[in-house]
C-alpha cells in the first residue's frame, strides 16, 4: 500500500506537471509571435524553463507513484542540486546588490544615479558593449522614454523637476542635472555654452529620441538600481522557496525509502 509521502510527492508534480505546461506553451508563442527581439531572446530560457519543469516533475510522479527508485533518485538529485544552486544565488544576490544608491537632488522630486557607486560585478556586466547594446535595445524597444515624454510634455521645466521619476527616466531620459542644459522638453535639452562639468554624460546626450542617455553612465546606474531592487526582492521570494524545497525534498527523501522497502519487500515475497 502507497505510503502518505509517496501520494505527497505524486500529487506536488502532477501539479508542477501542468504548470509547466503554460510556461512551455508561452515560450514557444514568444518565439513564433514576440514583436521585437527582447521578446524573442525571453523566449529562449522560458522553453528551458518549462521543458525542465516537465521532465523532472514526470520523474518525480512516476517514480512515487509506480515505485521506480532509479527516477525517484534522479528527482531528489536534481532537488538537491536546485536547492544549493538557489542557496547560493540568494546568497549571492544579497551580497552583490547591498551597494548602491540613487543620490538625492537638492530641490528635485527625483534621485540621480552613479555608476561608480554600484558592485564592480555589476558594473563589468554593464559596461561589457554586447551586453549593454542589447539592454539598450530593449529600453528602446520598451518605449521607456517614449511614455516618459507624452507622460511629462506640458509639464514646465519646474515642474518638471518636481516630478517622480523612476530611475530609469531619471538616468536615460534626461541629461543629468549638473550639464545645465536648457529645458525645451521632456526629451529635448539644448546644451549650454557655458557648461563646464566633467561628467562624461553630458558629451553623451543628444536630442535623437533612438540615442537620448542610453550611452550616459547614469542610463546605466538607473538600470543597475532597477535591478538591485529586483533582485533583493526575488531574494526574498527564493528564502521562501528554498522552503518549500526542503520540506519537498525531505518529502521525497521519505518516498525514496518506501520505495526500497515495498520493493525489497515484494522482492522477497516473490523470491523466498
Amino acid at each position: 500500500m502507497f505510503r502518505l509521502s509517496n501520494n505527497l510527492v505524486g500529487i506536488l508534480n502532477f501539479l508542477t506537471f501542468l504548470f509547466s505546461i503554460p510556461i512551455l506553451g508561452g515560450g514557444i508563442w514568444l518565439r513564433n509571435h514576440g514583436n521585437s527581439e527582447c521578446e524573442k531572446f525571453l523566449a529562449t530560457p522560458v522553453i528551458v524553463i518549462g521543458v525542465f519543469l516537465m521532465l523532472v516533475s514526470l520523474a518525480g510522479l512516476i517514480g512515487a507513484c509506480c515505485r521506480v527508485s532509479l527516477l525517484l533518485w534522479v528527482y531528489l538529485f536534481v532537488m538537491f542540486l536546485l536547492i544549493v544552486l538557489l542557496f547560493c544565488f540568494t546568497i549571492f544576490a544579497f551580497v552583490v546588490t547591498n551597494k548602491g544608491a540613487g543620490q538625492v537632488v537638492s530641490g528635485k522630486g527625483y534621485k540621480e544615479y552613479r555608476l561608480g557607486d554600484y558592485s564592480n560585478w555589476l558594473q563589468k556586466r554593464v559596461n561589457n558593449t554586447k551586453n549593454w547594446n542589447k539592454i539598450k535595445s530593449c529600453l528602446i524597444d520598451g518605449k521607456v522614454c517614449s511614455d516618459f515624454n507624452e507622460k511629462y510634455l506640458n509639464d514646465t521645466v519646474n515642474k518638471l523637476y518636481t516630478e517622480h521619476l523612476s530611475a530609469i527616466q531619471s538616468g536615460c531620459c534626461k541629461p543629468a542635472d549638473d550639464c545645465g542644459f536648457e529645458y525645451v522638453g521632456p526629451i529635448n535639452w539644448t546644451p549650454s555654452n557655458t557648461t563646464t562639468s566633467p561628467n562624461p554624460d553630458c558629451a553623451a546626450w543628444s536630442n535623437n529620441p533612438d540615442s537620448l542617455c542610453f550611452n550616459c553612465n547614469s542610463c546605466k546606474a538607473g538600470l543597475l538600481d532597477n535591478i538591485k531592487r529586483d533582485w533583493k526582492k526575488v531574494a526574498v521570494v527564493n528564502i521562501i522557496f528554498l522552503i518549500f524545497l526542503i520540506v519537498v525534498y525531505s518529502v521525497g527523501c521519505c518516498a525514496f525509502r518506501n520505495n526500497r522497502r515495498d520493493n525489497a519487500y515484494y522482492s522477497g515475497w516473490k523470491h523466498p
